[in-house]
């Protein structure tokens, strides 16, 4: 079968080859996968791979064989597949926990588009009542913004989205968020929680705006470059305020169940900004890193 694997050299991240089917565990299911989604992480830093391995963890397809012990969702069950390894191949064998069952009336390249993004944005989110708080998602215009956007506004908070132009603002209000900005100094607001996904300067910038007793979760480092803290910033009197990393790799089948449930309610969406056939994922690539793309690229499997 065909399957995306690690490249590391100049042509890579990903290319194209020829794998064996997989064989799945007593506790696996067979899934025949329609589509990937590619995420900026896994991607810009796919050094973090072994070359020739099958790459990508966000999918959605068809459960083939169910899980041989019983487990899971039966044939012919239409899942997504998230935060689960070598998800970019014609078929994957894969953990029903890590497999949410797509309702009638959600697409299935929407459901591919959840996974990492998602499910990182719904379990920072979850931590605390965001209930008539304020929230500052930086980085708001990609993936986990655009779902970050409208969790936080299901929850009842009142949402800063941040972004890095004018340009990239498009659709944010209408997903929930009270105001849009391109830089965090447009306003003197403090925030019981931001959510970050960019890093650098911005989030010593973010730490100054953080309101007492909040907390900023780290969830990304997309603009690659270091933080300083001027001398004296990380002291203040007041509730403690903190910043927390994330790393959840546990099963995703719980969140992703829960994300698919709100999306066939109305009440969530995808945010496919590109969709194209996996033959073109070089382009789609390019279009990751370039910054071309707001939200999600979904591609489908031929």
């Amino acid at each position: 079968m065909r399957a995306l694997v690690v490249d590391h050299s100049e042509a890579g991240p990903v290319r194209f080859a020829d794998v064996d089917e997989p064989v799945p565990s007593t506790g696996e299911a067979l899934v025949e996968i329609r589509h990937i989604g590619l995420n900026f992480g896994e991607l810009h830093y796919v050094d973090q791979w072994p070359a020739g391995a099958v790459h990508g963890h966000d999918a959605a397809g068809v459960v083939v064989r169910a899980a041989s012990d019983g487990s899971g969702p039966p044939e012919g069950t239409r899942v997504a597949v998230g935060m689960a390894p070598h998800a970019w191949a014609e078929r994957v064998a894969v953990s029903p926990a890590s497999l949410g069952t797509v309702p009638e009336g959600v697409d299935l390249a929407d459901a591919a588009a959840l996974g990492i993004a998602g499910v990182t944005a719904f379990r920072v989110l979850r931590k605390r009542s965001l209930l008539a708080r304020d929230v500052l998602i930086t980085g708001a215009s990609g993936g986990v913004g655009h779902f970050a956007v409208q969790l936080a506004a299901l929850a009842g908070a009142r949402v800063t989205a941040l972004v890095g132009s004018p340009e990239r603002a498009a659709g944010l209000r209408e997903l929930g968020a009270d105001r849009v900005l391109t830089d965090l100094s447009e306003t003197g607001d403090r925030f019981d929680l931001v959510l970050d996904t960019v890093g650098g300067p911005l989030l010593a910038q973010a730490w100054n705006s953080l309101a007492e007793g909040g907390t900023i979760h780290l969830v990304g480092y997309s603009s690659g470059q270091e933080t300083t803290f001027p001398s004296g910033a990380l002291f203040g009197f007041g509730e403690p305020r903190t910043i927390a990393t994330y790393g959840d790799m546990t099963p995703t089948g719980g969140e992703l169940t829960d994300l698919l449930g709100l999306m066939a309610a109305g009440r969530l969406s995808a945010p496919v900004g590109l969709r194209g056939d996996w033959q073109d994922v070089g382009d789609a690539v390019q279009a990751l890193f370039a910054r071309k793309v707001h939200g999600k690229i979904v591609l489908d499997v031929a």
